[in-house]
């Protein structure tokens, strides 16, 4: 969460001076791409924040209606699902970061590489919590996680 509050409070901040800087005639271009960065890494940090407070990416409904054997079996589906998206992330994630060196960022020249890292990063966050998630769930069970 602190990530995220990093993240959207420097794109904010960003934004506001980009848009100052530009009414005073005397752009900051690079402002663009460390906007840009902020953004990106927010929204994949929030992703994993999402997913470990379980506000995001879960079938809460179905899940809530069932008891015992068919909602360990839901809650389970569910979070295989989930699993998989974050290991497509993370393999995925991590071709388009190898390929984001052969193209560079203007005008930084820094290569794309630098911001596609953020994917396999968050592909692994959200693996890392779901897989806490399943073993907590077979533990101690799925429905007081929901109701904590």
């Amino acid at each position: 969460m602190i990530l995220c509050g990093i993240a959207i409070s420097g794109f904010t901040v960003t934004v506001v001076c980009d848009i100052v800087t530009r009414s005073l005639r005397h752009p900051w271009l690079w402002l663009q791409e460390v906007t840009m960065y902020f953004f990106t890494y927010g929204v994949f940090a929030g992703t994993a924040a999402a997913t470990r407070r379980m506000d995001h990416l879960y079938l809460a409904l179905i899940a809530e209606s069932l008891s015992g054997g068919k909602r360990m079996a839901i809650e389970t589906f569910s979070r295989l699902v989930v699993l998989a998206v974050a290991g497509g992330m993370v393999y995925y994630g991590y071709l388009n970061f190898l390929d984001g060196f052969k193209s560079l960022r203007m005008p930084s020249m820094t290569p794309m590489a630098s911001l596609y890292a953020g994917i396999p990063l968050c592909g692994v966050l959200v693996a890392l919590f779901t897989v806490e998630q399943l073993v907590n769930g077979w533990q101690n069970g799925f429905s007081r996680e929901r109701d904590e």
